[in-house]
């Protein structure tokens, strides 16, 4: 899911992802749509048909609620793998593109940009309404958010955004995900956006069941 680099951490490498994938090591994909999607979709104020792009998407259901709830959904996702099986998953068959250097997986309503998030264009991605990050920031360590957050400004014509994030003590477990606190997000976004914190629950149970966390919902505006 995320992009490779030359950092040496294993979560930053392309590889790491594809094989979590092949081996369906996906504790991180949930069964169902996120209930802080539910809960909270409203605030970004969208008219049915808008445009909401999923950055590091996966198969996750969230598009399925999305698409049900009238939505277009483009994605970006590094594993093949698992857009075939989103696209399985919702019984459509894709239309498949080379677009640059990435490849588009298209059905109605739908389009899925796979490879490196840091090759797709504003161009080539197209005008969005919205952005829905639920697993692209806090799948980056901390050098590369501030070049992720830049990037995805450019190519959404900074679109408003609802962002979750984990709030907890890294210093007891590795990401990812990783801990990307209230501190960090302002750093981030302050400058371009207005900031609302809508909800922060606790994570029941903790973070993979071994750390106190809980999930920041930001409004970005």
């Amino acid at each position: 899911m995320t992009q490779p680099t030359e950092t040496g951490d294993p979560a930053m490498d392309e590889q790491f992802w594809l094989r979590k994938w092949e081996a369906n090591q996906i504790a991180f994909h949930q069964g169902e749509a996120h209930p802080l999607l539910v809960a909270h979709f409203d605030a970004l104020r969208l008219p049915q048909g808008s445009r909401v792009f999923l950055p590091l998407c996966g198969k996750t259901l969230d598009i399925g609620w999305l698409l049900s709830n009238g939505h277009r959904v483009r994605g970006a996702e590094l594993s093949p793998l698992a857009t075939r099986q989103l696209f399985a998953e919702l019984g459509v068959t894709p239309e498949i593109a080379e677009v640059g250097s990435l490849t588009r997986y298209s059905a109605p309503g739908i389009d899925i940009f796979v490879g490196d998030i840091f090759k797709l264009s504003r161009d080539m991605l197209g005008p969005v309404d919205a952005v829905y990050d639920r697993a692209a920031l806090v799948a980056l360590p901390e050098e590369m958010r501030g070049r992720y957050a830049t990037h995805l400004m450019e190519i959404t014509g900074r679109a408003p955004q609802l962002l979750i994030s984990f709030d907890y003590d890294q210093s007891l477990i590795d990401g990812p995900p990783f801990s990307v606190d209230r501190t960090a997000v302002k750093q981030l976004y302050a400058e371009r956006y207005e900031l609302t914190l809508l909800a922060s629950p606790d994570v029941a149970g903790g973070l993979k069941g071994k750390v106190a966390a809980r999930e920041d919902v930001w409004l970005l505006t």
